[in-house]
């Protein structure tokens, strides 16, 4: 089942991340979220983590899709990603010390940089989807050892934010992660 949720705030050609100060990707650059409470829709459960972790209350909060892993070809997760924009004139000085971490902008051309090991690793290769993009995108990520071996961004109905049915949820996932693995191990079968 997909439990959690992240949303990257933007405001103009920067983004609000938070340093986070706990595992996972504890150390690393990261948008805001959470967990999504029992009851909870996941856009509920995104606008409440926005408020706890920022005091912000975005005008506009736009699904993009879901963002799911599989790690050391076990694990297999997810979250509900959103996007959010503040207007120029909300000021929002940064950097601010939380509980949860150090919420500071960050410049888009920062997050991208190559050289940048500093954030979360399938960000670079999927944040200007989630912020530019009007569809939705599942971003797939295969990890193994702590690496992130291979992500792709696949068009998904935007639709998938309202299955609230766990057995729906698992099936997509499943075969996602079937299909990743067969084309992960043909191609690196030469």
């Amino acid at each position: 089942m997909i439990a959690y949720n992240i949303c990257f705030i933007r405001q103009e050609d920067r983004v609000l991340l938070l340093n986070r100060n706990k595992p996972s990707w504890m150390g690393a650059w990261n948008g805001i979220g959470g967990k999504v409470e029992p009851g909870e829709t996941p856009r509920e459960s995104m606008l409440r983590e926005m408020r706890e972790e920022t005091g912000l209350v975005p005008v506009r909060l736009d699904f993009k899709g879901l963002v799911t892993w599989v790690v050391d070809d076990k694990k297999v997760g997810g979250m509900y990603v959103y996007a959010a924009e503040l207007s120029e004139e909300t000021s929002y000085p940064t950097p601010i010390g939380t509980e949860e971490g150090i919420l500071d902008w960050k410049e888009l051309a920062w997050i991208l940089h190559p050289e940048n090991r500093g954030v979360a690793y399938n960000i670079p290769k999927s944040i200007e989807k989630i912020l530019y993009d009007d569809r939705c995108y599942e971003h797939i990520c295969v990890y193994q050892n702590g690496e992130l071996l291979q992500h792709e961004s696949v068009p998904i109905e935007p639709d998938i934010e309202w299955v609230t049915d766990p057995a729906e949820l698992a099936a997509f996932l499943m075969n996602r992660k079937k299909e990743l693995s067969c084309s992960f191990i043909k191609e690196n079968a030469t």
